[in-house]
C-alpha cells in the first residue's frame, strides 16, 4: 500500500474549507480553474475543465479559504415566515394572518387556523397558487406555439427552475416548475413558463430557442439576471 499517493478527487465531491462547503465540478467548457458562488445550494462550487485537474481546484479552493468564508456570509440567512409578516407572491404582498376555519387566501392576505402546523398550510396556499397561475401561463404559452397543454407540476428542486419532457409515443408533454417561482415577479415566472414552452420545439438552448422565448416572453436577459441574483433569498424562504 502506497501511503504517499495523492487523494483523487471526483465530479461532485464536496469538501469543507475551513467549515465553508465547496463542491467540485468538471466543466468541459471552461478554460481554467475557478470559483463560484451557487447562491441557491449555499455553497462555492470550484470548477475545473477536466477531471485531472480537480486537485488544482481543490489546491485553490484552499488558497481562496477566506474569499470563500466572505462569500458564504454574505448570502440571506434562512427566512422564517411567521405570522404579522409579508410574502410576496408574483410581485404582489399578502399579509401572513392568523384566523379560524380553512386555510384560504384572499386578495391581500394568506390566512390558517392558530396550530403547529400553521406555517405549512401558509407555504401550501403559495404552492397552490404557484401551481394554478403556472398551468395558466403553460397553457398560454403552449396555444401561442400551436402545441397541446402539457402537464404541469411543481416540486422544490434545489438547481433548477423548470425542466421540460417533449412528447413522445405515448407520452405527453410535461413540464415540472420549481414552485419557489410564485415568490419571484409575475414577469419571470412567465419567462420561466415560456423559456419551458419553448422546450416543447426545440430541445436545445440553441438561437432558435432563445428566439421562442422572446417571442413569447421577451427579452429573457432582464429575467435571467433577476433569477441569478435573487435565487438565495428564493431558497431562503421556509416553514
Amino acid at each position: 500500500m502506497n501511503l504517499f499517493r495523492p487523494q483523487r478527487y471526483a465530479d461532485g465531491d464536496r469538501l469543507d474549507v475551513r467549515g465553508c462547503a465547496v463542491r467540485l465540478k468538471v466543466d468541459g467548457r471552461a478554460r481554467r480553474i475557478s470559483l463560484r458562488v451557487d447562491r441557491a445550494k449555499s455553497e462555492v462550487v470550484a470548477l475545473a475543465p477536466t477531471p485531472r485537474r480537480l486537485t488544482e481546484a481543490v489546491a485553490f479552493a484552499h488558497e481562496k479559504a477566506e474569499w470563500i468564508a466572505g462569500q458564504l456570509a454574505a448570502l440571506p440567512g434562512r427566512q422564517v415566515i411567521a405570522p404579522g409578516g409579508t410574502l410576496r407572491l408574483l410581485g404582489q404582498p399578502y399579509r401572513l394572518e392568523v384566523g379560524p376555519g380553512r386555510p384560504r387566501m384572499t386578495d391581500e392576505a394568506l390566512i390558517a387556523p392558530d396550530d403547529a402546523a400553521w406555517s405549512l398550510r401558509i407555504l401550501r396556499l403559495a404552492k397552490r397558487e404557484a401551481l394554478a397561475s403556472l398551468t395558466e401561463r403553460t397553457a398560454h404559452h403552449a396555444a401561442a406555439l400551436d402545441r397541446p397543454t402539457p402537464s404541469v407540476a411543481i416540486a422544490d428542486p434545489k438547481a433548477r427552475w423548470g425542466s421540460c419532457r417533449p412528447a413522445r409515443a405515448g407520452a405527453p408533454a410535461a413540464i415540472r416548475y420549481s414552485w419557489r417561482l410564485v415568490l419571484a415577479p409575475y414577469a419571470v415566472a412567465d419567462y420561466v413558463a415560456a423559456h419551458e414552452c419553448a422546450h416543447l420545439i426545440e430541445a436545445n438552448h440553441g438561437p432558435r430557442f432563445w428566439a421562442l422565448c422572446e417571442r413569447l416572453a421577451g427579452d429573457p436577459a432582464p429575467h435571467r439576471a433577476w433569477l441569478r441574483a435573487h435565487a438565495a433569498e428564493l431558497h431562503a424562504i421556509s416553514a
